[in-house]
């Protein structure tokens, strides 16, 4: 917001003016007053004389606006001009925000308005205002960090069912500014910007440094031009439930040193929070070419106390195997000599060669030595039965058959023709 003249503060209030008030007021000016109160309490507008803007129909040209509420867009309360200054005005909440704009011609003397704060009476009872709200104040600072609702129970700064009105103080690294995102954000009553908000200002506190305020379901990324920052979360007995996790990162403007690294967003963050996890760039730069780190395993599970334990025990099993390899190896082996069987190679062959015949003759040597002293036996033997034989023949018809009755005897051996004859070569004739 845009201040025109000087502003004056206190506890109970103060006052604003025109700019030049009393003496005429420039042209083409556009000046935005915001007046915030504490909580539980509401805001009371009152003009001095002497008054004097520019009358115009609906007040078109010089005019003072003023609405109920914290933004431009807020409910219109109305528009002022002329020569009577307004009646009494008073907020419905703990915020009034006011316009003054001038036009390049007819200027008057302007106006000077006084404000004060008084308790609203939706937060009192039978007797008075209710208990203040107690102090909750946080401070953090370094080159990163995160700003979270949850520390306001953790640390027991309100009771439940109490209103929370929490500040927390940034600070960010020497000659640096602030860049903040909003990690989680929940609103119970969205749009209800007088019960439920998280407000961020640049510098102080001082409602000309409010920066940004959300009171809806979104919240947007802040980018503060100080190295201060500050950041309010109002939340009335209603709208416990409403949180919000923000980080906050301190970043100076390029080109970037040494000790720096580029966020390709008009930023340099330092070297230590590349590759930590956290997108702490506009943009996830930081983050984008950094290995993924593996998922711890069992082995890395295993605590200092249990490795140390297993390694001991796989050192005492080692030097045992080694002390009963080495005995296996000194101990005498028991020699057992075994007989082995005579190689019979004939019966061998017989087994696995097949059968081999030869055809023979008469002609043979043995067979033919053989049969000549046969031969010659059967001779001698016929010479001497012969005289016997043929008398004995010659007188009986049935020489022949007692010839065939008698066993045969190597004598028939001669007169015997061999069957196979026929299939060898003639034999030598018999001496």
């Amino acid at each position: 917001p845009t201040q025109c003249d000087n502003w004056v503060r206190t506890s109970n209030g103060g006052h604003f003016a025109s700019p030049n008030y009393p003496n005429m007021y420039p042209p083409n000016q556009e000046c935005i007053y915001i007046l915030e109160a504490a909580p539980r309490q509401r805001i009371e507008l009152t003009f001095d004389e002497p008054y004097y803007i520019e009358p115009s129909f609906e007040c078109r040209f010089d005019h003072l606006e003023v609405r109920d509420g914290p933004f431009g867009f807020s409910p219109l309360i109305n528009r002022y001009c002329g020569l009577k200054s307004p009646a009494l005005i008073r907020s419905t909440g703990r915020f009034m925000w006011i316009k003054f704009i001038s036009d390049e011609e007819l200027e008057g003397k302007g106006f000077q308005a006084k404000y004060s704060f008084i308790p609203d009476p939706d937060f009192t009872y039978l007797g008075g205002i209710l208990n203040p709200i107690p102090d909750c104040q946080f401070e953090l600072s370094g080159a990163d960090g995160i700003v979270r609702s949850s520390q306001v129970e953790q640390e027991g700064k309100t009771k439940p069912g109490q209103a929370v009105d929490c500040i927390w103080t940034i600070k960010a690294t020497p000659n640096a500014k602030i860049y903040m995102r909003f990690l989680d954000y929940q609103m119970e009553h969205s749009n209800e910007c007088k019960r439920n908000f998280v407000a961020v200002y640049d510098g102080s506190s001082s409602i000309e440094n409010l920066k940004a305020k959300f009171c809806s379901t979104v919240a947007n990324d802040v980018t503060l031009q100080t190295g201060t920052g500050v950041v309010r979360m109002w939340a009335d007995e209603g709208s416990r439930l409403s949180r919000f996790r923000m980080l906050f990162t301190s970043f100076v403007d390029p080109p970037c040193s040494g000790n720096t690294y580029f966020c390709h967003s008009n930023m340099c963050i330092n070297n230590s929070l590349v590759c930590n996890g956290i997108q702490n760039c506009a943009y996830p730069w930081d983050e984008n070419h950094c290995r993924e780190k593996k998922k711890t395993g069992l082995f890395e599970q295993i605590t200092k106390t249990h490795g140390t334990i297993i390694g001991i025990t796989t050192g005492i099993v080692l030097v045992l195997l080694v002390i009963s390899i080495l005995v296996q190896v000194k101990q005498p082996r028991k020699k057992v000599m075994a007989c082995k069987t005579a190689f019979n190679k004939t019966g061998f062959q017989e087994v696995f060669d097949p059968p081999h015949y030869e055809l023979f003759s008469l002609r043979d040597k043995e067979i033919s030595a053989d049969l000549a002293d046969l031969s010659e036996e059967l001779e001698n033997y016929q010479k001497l039965r012969r005289p016997s034989t043929a008398s004995r023949c010659i007188h009986d018809h049935h020489c022949g058959s007692q010839a065939s009755s008698i066993k045969q005897s190597r004598t028939n051996l001669s007169s015997m023709e061999l069957p196979f004859r026929n299939d060898f070569a003639q034999p030598q004739p018999m001496k």
